[in-house]
């Protein structure tokens, strides 16, 4: 095979430069702070030395990253794989233009992802998203975070971690609406004890901008009353992504659209123009790097291999919030096994505690378990956990759910003490709602 991979940007994509890599070293980084904050509690005597020092970390954290472009480019090269730089867009079927040349492929995958969405309201244009947050030169001491799913949710965590006056905007009256909602309550009730500031039920109007460059907003609350909010050095905006999907000229290729932008794809991903294929944020769907390299070796293997039925499944795939503490979840939510299955059908079993780690500290944040449970064999269609280690110990459980793991199952697993994960196979008492 003859492949070529055009990138416009960085190698790697979203995930590797201004996603889950370099969120998760300031999640990381957060996460210490979190611990010299509980030294005392085990009998350390920690003096102070300095301030954080931000620029140093963001030094080793890009370089971190522009390593990680050199091992991506370089494994392309030992593949054969011929790496173009440049944007591409199609001027017929499966022939795109990059740079003035012109490229035709028997096969053509599109995998350009997403960006960051900005809304339409005065001073939007002033904000940063996601994507810019890397580029800070330095900690601002007071910012406002404006979005309710897990990319304002982490960020916003992870400054307020790091000491910075944080204000977090929801439009409606709860974060992460999508997740379970005892989840979304448990995280919420978490971060009110750790004294996050979250401006509920409020709509963005207006930002603005002064002469010392210091941001004003204002919105309104559900029932029509003015919210004002001054004195920020950042506004961050994380309300949603849009597929990267404008500029390639895609109707040149008779790849169809829905109204957002989104690729439509079938369950093979295949698009609607013969042999052109489409594979992760830009079909709109599972918004997750794993996700994306998943259908890419799926789709390998059907069109490369003669596994002609091969393909992603799309249920139970497993995500991680890292949120302050991190969510790990995977499966149905309650609401949506009840809707399934309905709600005489569904046995639920929860577990709310504190992390032994805290049993020394001041602070007591919780963890909170659920096993949603199907009847009568008891299997179990959605499992989420809130609480310090949920990111490490979902993996492996949700290898158990996929298997389609049972209640009992779980229980005739012996438990490894002491840990949070064993709750999961001890957790003998349930609730049927």
């Amino acid at each position: 095979l003859k492949i070529a991979v055009v990138e416009k940007s960085r190698p790697g994509g979203t995930c590797v430069n201004v996603g889950c890599v370099p969120k998760k070293v300031m999640f990381n980084t957060a996460m210490v702070r979190e611990t010299l904050h509980d030294a005392a509690d085990y009998g350390f005597d920690i003096a102070k030395k300095g301030a954080f020092q931000w620029a140093a970390l963001k030094e080793k954290r890009d370089a971190y990253v522009k390593r990680l472009n050199g091992i991506y480019t370089n494994n392309l090269g030992k593949d054969n794989i011929t790496y173009i730089h440049g944007e591409a867009r199609f001027t017929g079927a499966r022939t795109i233009e990059v740079n003035g040349e012109e490229y035709e492929g028997e096969h053509v995958l599109i995998a350009v992802g997403g960006s960051p969405t900005l809304p339409n309201i005065p001073g939007a244009e002033l904000c940063d998203t996601s994507d810019q947050f890397f580029d800070w030169d330095s900690l601002p001491s007071k910012v406002l975070v404006i979005g309710a799913g897990y990319i304002a949710v982490e960020i916003a965590g992870i400054l307020h971690n790091l000491g910075v006056d944080t204000t977090l905007v929801a439009r409606r009256g709860a974060i992460l609406r999508s997740f379970d909602s005892d989840i979304s309550k448990n995280l919420m009730a978490e971060m009110e004890d750790a004294g996050q500031k979250v401006q509920y039920n409020t709509t963005p109007k207006s930002i603005s901008k002064d002469e010392n460059g210091m941001f004003s907003f204002i919105g309104t609350t559900e029932g029509g009353e003015e919210v004002k909010m001054d004195g920020f050095e950042k506004v961050l905006f994380a309300v949603g992504r849009h597929p990267s999907t404008a500029t390639l000229g895609l109707d040149k290729a008779g790849v169809e659209m829905d109204r957002n932008g989104n690729v439509l794809v079938d369950q093979f991903q295949n698009t609607s123009a013969e042999r052109v294929y489409a594979v992760g944020d830009v079909c709109g769907k599972a918004l997750l790097t794993p996700v994306a390299i998943a259908a890419g070796r799926h789709l390998s293997h059907r069109l490369f291999n003669g596994e002609e039925e091969r393909r992603l499944n799309y249920e139970n795939i497993p995500t991680v919030v890292f949120s302050h503490p991190p969510i790990g979840t995977i499966g149905l939510t309650q609401a949506e096994a009840e809707a399934q299955y309905g709600a005489d059908n569904i046995k639920i079993f929860q577990s709310k505690f504190t992390n032994m780690f805290y049993s020394m500290t001041t602070r007591k944040p919780k963890t909170y378990m659920k096993l949603i449970c199907v009847l009568p064999e008891e299997r179990i269609v959605g499992l989420h956990v809130l609480g310090l280690g949920a990111d490490e110990m979902l993996q492996g459980f949700a290898v158990a759910v996929v298997a389609g793991a049972t209640k009992k199952q779980f229980d005739s697993t012996v438990a490894i003490h002491p840990t949070s994960a064993e709750e999961f196979v001890t957790m003998n008492w349930g609730l049927s709602i």
